[in-house]
């Protein structure tokens, strides 16, 4: 390049800074202000890398003005940062439908996957991102692709407790059965999350109420163990969902506890009256000889159960 060649590169790129601070993204959006101030501090600086990095900062934070400006600067929607996220997956699992649209109809590769095997479908998936989520499989998002840890998009929704997203990808062609690596499924991971409605889709869908997952594991143990951020009621009326559908009281784990024992051993005291009217049997003893009433430690649960 002859200096004078570079010398109008320089200029163009400067020109393309002003042009970009003085731009607007989202109206007042604060994020939208950091990441162009970012990119007026670099202006001496800019080029293809510069502006990719700029262009996730961009689809993170939700500028969709700036995000296009990028792209039309030179940035790549094909870019990729440090652990393969690209600029796609980024505002996918950051819920940006403008952007995810925007991005596709700029060469994104839908079904790529980032260095833990992490697409954008299985991104918003987790997230609960419903309307990213039916902007991908429109563009053939690859239902059964899964991440590092055998998460599919099904399973992810399971984790979100989304049963709108498990719908769609159950319209779509998802298997309700799917597994990851730790043995657990869509049904597992809602039922701990206290997500009732989920449960029900994946009852109705042909899940066995009893199935064993991971460590002798069923649905109703998940339930009974509910999450510490999970709305009591919640928890309680995924149980009370999963003894409607006829869930057997005492199955046992891989430890020889039974639902009653889980939801003993966590102080769920609602979980467990609603165990014991079932017929739940509080003198079962795990594989260590203790009953329900020697894991409780909690008071009102000790006197639950002593009745």
């Amino acid at each position: 390049m002859t200096r004078a060649s570079e010398g109008r590169a320089v200029a163009g790129c400067f020109a393309v800074v002003l042009a970009l601070v003085s731009g607007t993204a989202l109206g007042d959006d604060k994020s939208c202000d950091v990441v162009k101030l970012d990119y007026a501090s670099k202006h001496d600086e800019v080029n293809a890398e510069v502006l990719n990095f700029l262009l996730f900062d961009a689809a993170d934070a939700g500028c969709t003005d700036l995000v296009e400006r990028f792209l039309a600067a030179g940035a790549s929607a094909k870019a990729r940062n440090r652990i393969g996220n690209t600029a796609l997956i980024i505002a996918a699992r950051s819920g940006h439908l403008d952007i995810v649209t925007l991005l596709l109809s700029r060469g994104a590769e839908v079904n790529y996957a980032n260095l833990n095997g992490l697409t954008a479908l299985v991104a918003a998936a987790t997230k609960g991102r419903d309307d990213v989520v039916r902007a991908l499989l429109g563009a053939g998002a690859d239902l059964k692709l899964a991440d590092g840890h055998g998460v599919t998009p099904l399973i992810a929704a399971g984790f979100a407790g989304d049963d709108a997203i498990a719908r769609m990808l159950i319209q779509a062609g998802a298997k309700v059965g799917e597994i990851d690596t730790t043995g657990k499924s869509a049904i597992v991971y809602a039922a701990a999350r206290g997500a009732a409605p989920f449960v029900r889709l994946m009852l109705n869908s042909g899940i066995d109420v009893d199935q064993r997952y991971g460590n002798d594991l069923t649905a109703l143990m998940w339930a009974a163990g509910y999450a510490d951020d999970v709305k009591t009621a919640d928890g309680l009326a995924t149980v009370e969902l999963l003894l409607q559908k006829g869930a057997k009281l005492d199955l046992v784990d891989n430890r020889g506890r039974t639902a009653l024992m889980t939801a003993a051993e966590l102080g769920h005291a609602e979980v467990i009256a609603a165990l014991l009217a079932a017929g739940a049997d509080r003198a079962l003893r795990d594989h260590d000889g203790k009953t329900a009433l020697d894991l409780a430690t909690a008071d009102g649960v000790k006197q639950a159960l002593i009745r």
